[in-house]
């Protein structure tokens, strides 16, 4: 899943206001491990659990800069995504990736001129695609060129549900002959990850370990932004809602007993590039009855919830209930998190619940902010800092 960004002001609000906490002042790393759990009773009616290993760094990701200039050359490209989750698109059989090439072109689009758009859209790709076969073994051939609504979240293929011409995605699609999710995440791994990373364990272990299941899928994604990229290797899961309410039980999702940090993260204190998040989406009013582990102080600052202390490993509910849940583990000055510290209880609910119940203060002023908004902290790049080059 892409999360909100939000601005550095906040990222640099946030680490201000925390003093005295550590022996070494908070700081955020370029790459960033994120274990996330989607219950989703209203669109999808199923669980998804997710590692996503992301970056801005080209050291920490070795995209070849050939592909990355080719890329960020190309016009109007938005995101690049290598695939095998099953029919990636629809139409696509089952047992064939996909490399969705997106572009954003709100005046080819408002053309309405379809065979134009195909055209432009297939040249863009065509442009690319040669580099991507190249440089990851695949044999991609173009299959479709399309249109649809821009998700709202990406990796993956969601449709989304705006009309506006500027979110409107053209989709170049071309298709590659698959195989199982433990190689393409050996094959990835091997091309893409720098060996401080691959070798530190942490939530990379985890996605390996999510990739051996016959089950699981596997996604790379290159977003260009203005001067860089950002890369995204995900992993994910998929389970009947029976399987994961009214208990949660993450690490039982993932397949493992604890979830461990990166130990590429022990040359200093950086308590946001390792974080557990779990997102409920309902049909009907729930709420967060019991929760392992203890509950991290928090503030509203500028309408977001932040904490105040990055020091204190355990839980922040934003909000702890209603038709959307959202909660995010922290780990603290800890180096794991247990089965016990990272469950949840869901129950039915007619109303908020307070702080004492389990759940962060919410914003007085009654300010609709982004429930992504402490993820978001991560990935604002301008405040963070890279750790390859302090390893080298």
């Amino acid at each position: 899943m892409k999360y909100v960004v939000v601005s550095l002001f906040i990222v640099t609000a946030l680490i201000s206001s925390i003093t005295s906490v550590y022996a070494q002042q908070p700081q955020l790393a370029t790459y960033r491990e994120t274990a996330h759990v989607l219950v989703d009773d209203v669109s999808q009616n199923r669980t998804s659990a997710f590692i996503t290993l992301s970056t801005d760094s080209n050291l920490e990701m070795q995209v070849p800069t050939s592909l990355d200039k080719e890329i960020h050359d190309a016009q109007n490209v938005t995101s690049v995504d290598i695939t095998n989750v099953p029919n990636c698109v629809l139409g696509v059989p089952s047992n064939v990736g996909c490399v969705v090439i997106t572009m954003i072109n709100p005046s080819l689009v408002e053309s309405h001129d379809i065979g134009k758009i195909q055209a432009n859209g297939q040249k863009v790709g065509d442009s690319i695609i040669k580099e991507i076969n190249k440089e990851f073994s695949l044999d991609s051939q173009l299959w479709q060129v399309y249109v649809r609504p821009t998700p709202k979240t990406e990796l993956s293929a969601t449709p989304g549900t705006s009309n506006s011409s500027a979110n409107i995605s053209i989709n170049a699609v071309y298709t590659f002959s698959t195989t199982k999710t433990d190689y393409l995440f050996d094959d990835f791994s091997s091309v893409l990850l720098a060996k401080q990373i691959s070798h530190a364990g942490g939530f990379y272990d985890v996605a390996k370990t999510m990739a051996s299941n016959n089950d699981s899928s596997i996604t790379f994604a290159i977003i260009p932004q203005n001067n860089t990229s950002l890369y995204q290797l995900q992993v994910a899961r998929y389970f009947s809602l029976n399987e994961t309410l009214p208990i949660i039980k993450p690490l039982q999702l993932f397949g493992i007993n604890q979830l461990i940090r990166s130990s590429y993260f022990d040359v200093g204190f950086f308590p946001l590039n390792s974080l557990l998040d779990v997102t409920i989406l309902s049909k009907h009013d729930l709420t967060i009855t019991n929760h392992g582990g203890e509950l991290v102080p928090t503030t509203i600052r500028n309408g977001q919830q932040i904490p105040t202390v990055l020091s204190q490993p355990g839980w922040i509910f934003d909000p702890g209930s209603g038709k959307s849940i959202f909660a995010v583990y922290l780990f603290g000055t800890n180096t794991t998190a247990s089965n016990d510290e990272l469950t949840l209880t869901i129950g039915n609910s007619t109303g908020q619940v307070g702080p004492t119940q389990g759940t962060a203060a919410t914003s007085q002023s009654g300010t609709d902010y982004s429930t992504y908004a402490l993820i978001g902290i991560v990935i604002a790049g301008g405040a963070a800092v890279y750790l390859f080059i302090k390893r080298k």
